[in-house]
């Protein structure tokens, strides 16, 4: 079955850094936009970071900018986030999903937890 299973998520202190990872099965990501969102309890999913299908252009939310950076790796089929800065508000569970040739992200991975103590 298609899917994309994220990792790299945990505990770390805040100023560290994380890198997650976006593993794509079963459907090719490189030629489509892929996105992070995050979403942190009692709050509503937020875009984060997404790179294009189309020429790799890269968009960020005004938090992540400076500090987090998405990229591709086609070959592998994966998708990364590299998060350098962490912040105690970037507490979240962080989702990778795909846009395809639609309007929508149609593909859309359970998440990985990132906490960041103070």
């Amino acid at each position: 079955q298609a899917q994309l299973v994220e990792s790299g998520g945990g505990l770390v202190q805040a100023g560290g850094s994380l890198r997650l990872t976006c593993a794509a099965s079963g459907l090719d990501i490189t030629n489509a936009d892929m996105a992070w969102f995050r979403r942190a309890p009692g709050m509503d999913r937020e875009f984060v970071a997404e790179i294009r299908g189309d020429g790799d252009e890269t968009y960020y939310s005004g938090f992540a900018k400076g500090r987090f950076t998405i990229s591709r790796d086609g070959a592998k089929n994966m998708v990364y986030l590299r998060m350098n800065s962490l912040k105690p508000e970037d507490t979240a569970v962080y989702t990778c999903a795909r846009r395809g040739e639609s309007t929508i992200y149609d593909y859309w991975g359970q998440g990985t937890r990132v906490t960041v103590s103070s």
